[in-house]
Formats: C-alpha cells, sequence, structure tokens
C-alpha cells in the first residue's frame, strides 16, 4: 500500500492564537500588547522598510547599507517581555532585527523622544521607528515609522499594505522549522539584550533648542515638572535648565503612566493639583507647571494663579507658539479651537485639514508650495510641527515636521518672559473662546463609525452643510458650493432635527447653524457653541471635543457628553443600535 508523505507543516498551521492584524492609526500601527505579536510587527516593519528602500532619496526612500535609527518609550513592552500579557513585548528588539533582515545598519538611539529621534535622523537623510504607544494605555503599544524626510504619509499606506499581504503570506508559508519564530509568535531565539545605546540623538535635541533660544534666558522663572513615565522627562528638564529655569520635580513613576493631553479631566487635574501643593511651600511661588505624554511629542502646561493651577489646551498653546515664531502659514485638523479664525493668525490659516499629523504635514507642503516661507501647523493635542527653518532674533530652527513637545512649551514660556506676563494673562490675550475634550474608552470602533454614518449625507462630496435664512447649502473640501437639490436638503433637515434631539435646549445648546463632516461629525450652533463628535483613530475611543464662549460651558458640553450610564455619547450609541 503507498502512503504519501507528510506534508511539511508551516508557520501559519501551527500558531497557536488568532493573529489580530495591525492597523494603521493617525499616527502609526498600536494595538493591545496581548495581541502585539513580535512576528505581527516584523511583517508590517520589514514591508514598510523594504517600501522605503523602493522610493527615491527625495521622496523620503532609504538605501540598504545605510544607518537606520530607532528609540523606544517607557513602556514595559517596549523593551522587555510582559508576564501579564502573554508573554509579548520585547518589541525593540524585533525591530532591531526587522533593520538587520532588511539590509540596514541599526543604530539604537534608546529611550529617547520621538520628536528628538525624527530630528536626529531627518538630520541625517535616515529613516527610522520609534517603538511608543504614546499616550494610550499601558496594556496597549505600537510603533511609527519615518521615511528619511517625514512621517509615512496617507498616500504611503496602499502601497505598504500590499507590501505587508506578500510577506506575511510568504512568512506564514514557510517551513515551520525553518521560521524565526514559534508557535506564539515569538522570536524563537528568545531574550536579547539590545545592541549599545548611542546617545547622539538626544545630544543633538538638547543642542537644537539650546542654540536656538540660547541667546535669551528663562532665568528667574521657576517650573514644576510632572515627570510620570514621560520617555523626555530628563531630558526637558536638561534643557529647560541649560535655559536658565529653575526646575523641580515631582510624580516620577517606574509604573507606567498614560497621559492624554488632549483628555485632561477633572480627576487628573486634580492630581496635578495635588502634586503642586505638596512641592512647594507656603513662600514659594511657582511659574508653570509642564510635562509632556509617554513619548514626549505633546506637551501639558499649567498656569499657576493665586496657587490653582490652570490648564491651557493644546491649540491654544500652537495659537501663542506660532505668533512667537512669526509663522505666515499655519495649518490645523478642523478639531482645534475656533479662536485663530478669529485672531492675529486668522489671515495666515491655511485650509484645515483631517485629524492627524499625516494631514497636518501635507498641509504644510502645499503652504510651502505656495510661496509660503515659515510654515508650522498644530494639533488639538498640542504637538507641534515647522516645515521650514524659522528665523528668529537671528537664529535659526530647523524644520521639524513632526509632533514635538518641547518647542510650544519653550515658545510659551519665552513669550511669557519677554512680554512680563503670568501665563494666565498671556492667554487671557487670545480670543475668548474655550475648548475642551473627553472621550469614552473601550468602545468598539465599528459602533463609533454607525454614529458618523448615521448623521452623514449620502452624497460623499458634502463636506460642510450650512442652515440659514436664505436656504441650506452645501460644500464640499475647498469650499466650492454644491448644488442644492431637494433631496439633499431633506436629508440635511432631518439628521439636523434628529441631532437637535440630543443636543436640545434644555442642556443649553443652541440651533444648528452648521455641519461639517470633514473628520467625523462637527456641529455649529447659534449660540456660539461647537460639539464635534469623532472615533480615536488609535483606539476603541469615541472622542468629543467642544468649544465655547466660557470655560464652564466647554467643560459642561464634555461632561454631559461621555456622563455614564445616560450622557449624550450613549444615547447616540443606543440610537444606532
Amino acid at each position: 500500500m503507498k502512503h504519501n508523505p507528510p506534508l511539511t507543516e508551516n508557520l501559519g498551521s501551527k500558531l497557536c492564537y488568532e493573529p489580530q492584524e495591525l492597523k494603521y492609526g493617525t499616527s502609526g500601527r498600536r494595538g493591545e500588547v496581548i495581541h502585539l505579536t513580535q512576528l505581527e510587527v516584523y511583517i508590517n516593519a520589514l514591508a514598510e522598510l523594504e517600501y522605503l528602500q523602493s522610493l527615491p532619496l527625495d521622496e523620503g526612500g532609504i538605501v540598504k547599507g545605510d544607518e537606520f535609527y530607532y528609540g523606544f518609550d517607557l513602556r514595559p513592552s517596549s523593551s522587555h517581555y510582559v508576564p501579564e500579557q502573554l508573554g509579548r513585548g520585547e518589541l525593540a528588539q524585533v525591530i532591531e532585527k526587522v533593520i538587520r533582515d532588511a539590509g540596514m545598519k541599526p543604530v539604537n538611539l534608546g529611550q529617547i523622544p520621538t520628536p528628538a529621534l525624527a530630528y536626529y535622523a531627518f538630520t541625517h537623510g535616515k529613516g527610522s521607528i520609534m517603538v511608543t504607544g504614546s499616550h494610550i494605555p499601558f496594556d496597549r503599544n505600537g510603533y511609527k515609522t519615518n521615511t528619511s524626510r517625514g512621517e509615512l504619509l496617507k498616500e504611503h499606506e496602499g502601497p505598504i499594505q500590499d507590501k505587508v499581504k506578500e510577506i506575511r503570506q510568504t512568512l506564514y508559508a514557510q517551513a515551520f522549522a525553518d521560521s524565526l519564530f514559534d508557535e506564539n509568535g515569538r522570536l524563537k531565539s528568545g531574550h536579547c539584550e539590545l545592541m549599545q545605546e548611542d546617545r547622539s540623538g538626544s545630544d543633538a535635541y538638547v543642542r537644537r533648542y539650546v542654540d536656538f533660544f540660547g541667546g535669551d534666558s528663562l532665568n528667574g522663572m521657576r517650573l514644576l515638572m510632572y515627570q510620570h513615565s514621560a520617555v523626555g522627562r530628563d531630558l526637558v528638564k536638561v534643557i529647560l535648565e541649560k535655559l536658565g529655569a529653575e526646575v523641580m520635580t515631582v510624580g516620577r513613576s517606574e509604573t507606567f503612566i498614560p497621559i492624554d493631553t488632549e483628555n485632561m479631566g477633572q480627576a487628573q487635574l486634580e492630581s496635578i493639583q495635588r502634586l503642586h501643593d505638596e512641592a512647594i511651600t507656603q513662600n514659594e511661588k511657582i511659574d508653570a507647571v509642564i510635562s509632556t505624554d509617554g513619548d514626549s511629542d505633546r506637551p501639558m502646561i499649567l498656569g499657576v494663579e493665586a496657587g490653582k493651577v490652570r490648564f491651557f489646551g493644546g491649540d491654544l498653546v500652537g495659537m501663542i507658539t506660532s505668533e512667537f515664531l512669526g509663522a505666515d502659514a499655519v495649518v490645523v485638523p478642523i478639531s482645534c479651537n475656533d479662536a485663530i479664525d478669529i485672531s492675529a493668525l486668522r489671515s495666515m490659516v491655511a485650509p484645515k485639514t483631517r485629524i492627524g499629523s499625516p494631514f497636518v504635514v501635507t498641509g504644510m507642503e502645499k503652504a510651502l508650495a505656495s510661496g509660503k516661507q515659515a510654515v508650522c501647523g498644530f494639533e488639538a493635542n498640542g504637538g507641534f510641527l515647522t516645515a521650514s527653518t524659522i528665523i528668529r532674533n537671528g537664529r535659526s530652527l530647523t524644520a521639524l515636521p513632526t509632533r514635538d513637545a518641547l518647542l510650544p512649551i519653550l515658545a510659551v514660556l519665552y513669550a511669557a518672559k519677554e512680554k512680563g506676563l503670568s501665563l494666565g494673562q498671556l492667554f487671557d490675550q487670545l480670543p475668548s473662546r474655550h475648548s475642551r475634550s473627553a472621550l469614552l474608552k473601550a468602545f468598539p470602533r465599528p459602533r463609533s463609525q454607525k454614529i458618523i454614518k448615521r448623521f452623514s449625507l449620502a452624497d460623499e462630496r458634502v463636506i460642510d452643510v450650512r442652515f440659514g435664512t436664505s436656504g441650506t447649502e452645501f460644500f464640499d473640501e475647498h469650499d466650492t458650493r454644491l448644488p442644492s437639490v431637494d433631496s439633499a436638503i431633506q436629508s440635511a433637515a432631518a439628521i439636523s432635527n434628529e441631532l437637535v434631539g440630543f443636543f436640545s435646549s434644555g442642556m443649553g445648546f443652541g440651533n444648528i447653524i452648521r455641519i461639517n463632516y470633514l473628520d467625523g461629525v462637527r456641529i455649529y450652533f447659534d449660540n456660539g457653541d461647537v460639539a464635534h463628535i469623532r472615533p480615536s483613530g488609535n483606539a476603541d475611543e469615541l472622542r468629543i471635543y467642544a468649544v465655547s464662549n466660557t470655560v464652564e460651558r466647554a467643560e459642561t458640553i464634555v461632561r454631559v457628553a461621555i456622563a455614564e450610564p445616560d450622557g449624550l455619547l450613549r444615547g447616540l450609541e443606543r440610537l444606532v443600535n
């Protein structure tokens, strides 16, 4: 009797878990650590490096044999295996292996802020990867790849995903005996020490800001730095002290603490107030409390008035920074505080973009192409980007087209000092529009998308709907007016009427005068309120952005939106379910 030889088992057939494919967020790839296998990271990162090797150098391409930089944050899984998370982790180690397997020379810049890694790599015309989950909870992580010129943009995602699919098929089909990975998606080689750390990236980041701001001093300014688990907690302190500030540190933690500068709730502010109160004696005075998020690309700035801390939203921080730097073009996403539209910057504001740094970068490139010379951008989370060299007081600051936390921190401090104002007085000079944001966690993305679809028009060309005394008007992404057909008018009226059932006059909202669909659903009311609903691009979260004429009203909007179990967002959830 003839027997067929047994088929060789391949890696795909041996995996003892259900693989979860990594998705792009607004910036980089992220996921739950329990699903973030070394195999999955290897597949995606290798695809990205091979794609970059196919690009011309002037489009951000990289060359085999060249150096390729990487860094990582302080999350446990970034550089260690975590038993509590199914033994996943050592993500930096697999990135180092990917770089070698792609024919590049890895350079370990160590635990470094994301913008510091990017700055050093861009300066040298090399690619880079940062292992980080940014501000999201510690049970998640991810990484962000940069080209040799800037961030990966949306136009890159399609070709990269094709390459991911190709590499996945190849690795899954490989004989298990020959595979680098075991049945748990972990490198068979086991624990691996990272190569020796190179401090050049951190040193260059220090020089960048000391050289630009060094002509003036922060002498006499007393700062309280909330260090928590931010990867830049020591580097930022060094720079501030080199520039003359007195810096006291509080709250340093060896356990990862997720800080979302776009979601500063009352509990977080009360915690910072306690840190402030414990750090000073009755006769001491603090000018500001500062911090960053986990990978130090978003700033957190609070003034101190009569011993009470006051948080300044990232979009207001961005306005102060743009004015301080003398920008002639400012690019912001649709979620930003509309104070910029009635401020001294109003003539410099480029068309609003979708939310996420890749969209802001694209907007800045368009501004440069139009002839602008001092181009910058920022997001509601405070991350600040520059697309051109900035000249101030005869000193140059080269472009850094990725989110940075330190530039806005320094710009705000120097602006206040130059004008002889407290931080509160400085921000009070801006138009009186106040923004707040909040979110519901563990909110499945498909459910969020159902909410957005429910309140969107069928015609995807429509980005803006305006309700006025002369009728309903429709506009596309270029602000070009579209025909106002009867069916669209009726649909817009039905959407507006349904929204009024949630955003009602009983809750203090006025009449709806505009709905914008550039990114989510942004609702404008005739009393000056704005409520913007949008799924997070990085996690299963549903966000609410609010703008109003007073701080109290903006806070009320987000509070009633996320209230449990019967807040506005839960009401919308029940509607679509």
